[in-house]
């Protein structure tokens, strides 16, 4: 039989490079590449050479490292990041996230969103919050955050195939969003007293100053954690649990375990986690603004 070529590629493209990529996402935004991914990155960041007009990965990564590339910093981060989901991904997290803000009524109620992504997830904690108060304008105030500025800004924008709601009860589907019309067909849009209850901020979860403050009566880490190792895992958590209230709530992804990693947590259902004894005992700190 004659034997199968490889495609020639259009950069060349070696392990030693990849090792490269690793180490420099891994120190830029704590993100550990296993080996299979090689393709991948050749994949997304051969576009970034397209796009800077850079014929070579060697040179590419040699600019970018000296700072002679402008904001393509961000542009290497963001190509790197994976951003997948949807609204109400992991759907039994929702139920209990809404009675565990029913029982705080007449409290404004704080909540993180850290890995916004195209705001999927933010949008549906905001409508779980809607529903729980049977108001377009609950006392509820969500802090959305991502690495990744491009998905950011489609999360803001809050504009989406009419596809990625038609899982959603039709009911939903006409309280929270606005149909597009002519040119929009096909289109959907959150609706604006949705969008006003979330701030959408750029963050990246290594940096030693978030600039973000709680106390939060609700975290949601889903889904992001799986692309750290243990010793950034373990640095991430420490930093959540001063920022939780007493009774906060930490919502994590399905193929996450937060118990191996941090002793100030117990499960309270599945992938969700709360304060253990002690730091419960502790209390909450001062209120502060998020």
């Amino acid at each position: 039989m004659p034997q199968t070529r490889d495609t020639v590629k259009e950069f060349d493209f070696n392990a030693k490079d990849f090792e490269r990529v690793r180490a420099m996402i891994y120190k830029r935004a704590g993100i550990a590449l296993a080996d299979s991914k090689q393709e991948m990155v050749y994949s997304r960041l051969a576009r970034r050479l397209r796009a800077t007009g850079i014929n070579s990965f060697v040179r590419y990564l040699d600019e970018l490292e000296a700072g002679r590339l402008g904001a393509e910093w961000e542009a290497f981060t963001n190509a790197l990041t994976t951003n997948l989901t949807s609204f109400f991904r992991e759907a039994h997290h929702f139920p209990l996230l809404a009675e565990h803000i029913k029982h705080k009524r007449g409290e404004q109620l704080n909540i993180w969103c850290s890995a916004s992504s195209t705001g999927e997830e933010p949008y549906s904690i905001a409508i779980t919050a809607c529903e729980a108060f049977n108001t377009l304008t609950p006392p509820v105030h969500i802090i959305a955050t991502d690495i990744d500025t491009n998905v950011l800004n489609t999360a803001a924008n809050g504009v989406y195939p009419i596809e990625r709601i038609e899982k959603m009860p039709m009911e939903q589907q006409r309280r929270f969003f606005l149909r597009g019309k002519g040119d929009k067909a096909g289109l959907v849009r959150v609706r604006p007293e949705l969008r006003q209850l979330i701030t959408f901020r750029q963050l990246n979860l290594l940096e030693d100053d978030w600039a973000i403050r709680g106390p939060f009566d609700a975290i949601f880490c889903r889904n992001v954690m799986i692309y750290f190792d243990k010793a950034t895992q373990r640095k991430i958590l420490s930093r959540f649990v001063p920022l939780m209230r007493s009774d906060a709530l930490l919502f994590a992804g399905h193929s996450e375990n937060f118990l191996y990693v941090s002793d100030s947590l117990k499960l309270r259902g599945k992938t969700v986690y709360e304060l253990d004894a002690a730091q419960r005992s502790a209390g909450a700190k001062a209120p502060q603004r998020a």
